[in-house]
């Protein structure tokens, strides 16, 4: 494929731009209300579960009930989890072909330029529509090479016993309350394994459209690379904009084998009235590799923090995260690697940009336990800020038990000076096409560093995000 065809389409991936509510959209089933016992066997009964995995969802729930709130999370006052919609099933069934998706959700797709991305730049792409996978499409490359992609509750009566084994373990349910929400209540999601010695050149994408207000969302994705195995994954979300909110509380858990290595790319626009919380988590064995992009542009209020396990020799990992809050939007976002094993390597790259009263936070988190010798971790947080209302904060945490270690952070923050854009617009650009230049200049390293897939895509949201002030676009 050509550079230019491969950007053109992967610049529309995922963007969710003005995303209309579907006309005539109906739900088959619902589950709402006070968050109990019988509710989530309701949920379990519902979905034709196996025993155990209702034993796991109750086992949540009461961790859930246990679990004390973070007494450190803002801007979610609104947040009723008895007054949501847990599970919403459309009335669609998981069609294979666009054609078989009935014509109101069809129109969400095309919206999105999801067909025309799915024939040119993907080897597979699912689509979920509240709280059911509806579309799931993929290419003979994947069949050829034994690839499984299906939705995460046809994985668990196809594939138990890998399931079994991964599902909740790289990613606890008890290690907080949001997490054992999720566990308790998660539907939908993307299951993926990928054999041994098997790499996928093209990506792969999961789409996630909420389309009611009040509802909570709960996908779980679960991805295994076997050893010598290299897969890429993009993750989209959007949803149109409501009177009242709507909350996320997804998951994503991958587990990469030795010597193999995973590229995970989330484009995170909800819009403006989401509460969106997302929990991430990789392990890594040796010599492998796992690369996390986070890009946080919509959504009222966002906590996500990719982390990683470097638990064998050799192993590695970046976390790049770019967060955009504009206007009234709280984007609390970081990363977490934990090394375990020796010779490994982080790299971390924050960058955020706060504009019209927006406000940006970091938390990082570096553990190098003993034994973890001749680790190396580098993190850097740069903080733009396009104005006086705007806020951003830097908040790393270094715990260092091994002598070898090396361990670096650095924080910088910069604002847009009146000289600056005096200078820019003495050379004829207005406001808002030089303050869109100097956050893409800000941005620059990120997108040189990264594979060009993740770059375009992200050049892309950015630039739209940006437009709205006035900028190149």
């Amino acid at each position: 494929m050509k550079a230019e065809n491969r950007e053109s389409v992967l610049g529309k991936l995922s963007l969710g731009g003005e995303v209309q509510l579907p006309e005539g959209f109906r739900s088959s089933y619902v589950v709402k209300g006070r968050l109990e016992r019988s509710l989530i066997e309701e949920i379990s009964r519902a979905k034709k579960e196996p025993e155990w995995m209702l034993r796991l969802r109750l086992k949540a729930l009461e961790a859930y009930e246990k679990l004390p709130f973070p007494n450190w999370i803002r801007g979610v006052e609104e947040l009723d989890i008895d007054e949501l919609a847990h599970y919403i099933k459309p009335e669609a069934g998981l069609a294979r072909s666009w054609e078989d998706i009935p014509q109101e959700i069809r129109r969400v797709y095309e919206g999105l330029n999801l067909p025309e991305a799915e024939k040119r730049a993907l080897a597979g792409i699912s689509f979920q529509f509240e709280s059911e996978t509806v579309y799931l499409g993929i290419k003979k490359l994947l069949e050829e090479r034994k690839v499984v992609m299906v939705p995460m509750e046809e994985a668990l009566n196809r594939y138990p016993d890998m399931v079994k084994e991964y599902f909740s373990r790289v990613f606890p349910f008890a290690e907080h309350k949001f997490a054992a929400l999720h566990a308790a209540l998660w539907s939908g999601g993307v299951f993926v394994y990928v054999p041994r010695g098997i790499r996928i050149p093209q990506p792969i994408e999961a789409f996630f459209f909420m389309a009611s207000a009040l509802e909570g969302q709960f996908e779980h994705t679960l991805l295994i690379a076997d050893e010598g195995s290299e897969i890429q994954f993009i993750e989209g979300c959007s949803a149109p904009m409501y009177k009242s909110y709507s909350f996320h509380d997804g998951m994503v858990e991958i587990y990469a084998h030795r010597n193999s290595r995973v590229k995970f790319v989330t484009l995170q626009n909800w819009s403006g009235n989401v509460i969106n919380f997302n929990n991430k988590r990789a392990i890594a064995e040796s010599n492998s590799s796992v690369e996390w992009l986070e890009g946080s542009v919509g959504s009222k209020v966002t906590y996500v923090y990719p982390s990683t396990i470097l638990k064998g020799d050799g192993a590695k990992t970046s976390i790049y995260t770019v967060t955009i809050s504009n206007g009234k939007k709280l984007k609390d976002t970081g990363a977490k690697v934990i090394a375990l094993g020796k010779n490994a390597g982080a790299k971390i790259v924050s960058k955020s940009i706060s504009a019209n009263g927006g406000t940006n936070v970091y938390r990082g988190l570096v553990r190098i336990n003993r034994g973890s010798e001749n680790t190396v971790v580098t993190s850097s947080c740069d903080s733009l800020i396009l104005d006086r209302k705007s806020r951003a904060y830097t908040y790393p945490h270094n715990q260092i038990e091994e002598d070898t270690a090396s361990v670096s952070h650095e924080a910088r923050t910069g604002r847009i000076s009146e000289e600056q854009l005096f200078y820019m617009r003495s050379r004829g650009l207005s406001e808002g096409e030089a303050k869109s230049l100097m956050v893409l200049g800000f941005l620059e390293d990120v997108l040189v560093d990264v594979p060009f897939e993740m770059a375009s895509v992200l050049n892309t949201v950015i630039q739209l995000e940006f437009s709205k002030l006035g900028g190149t676009g």
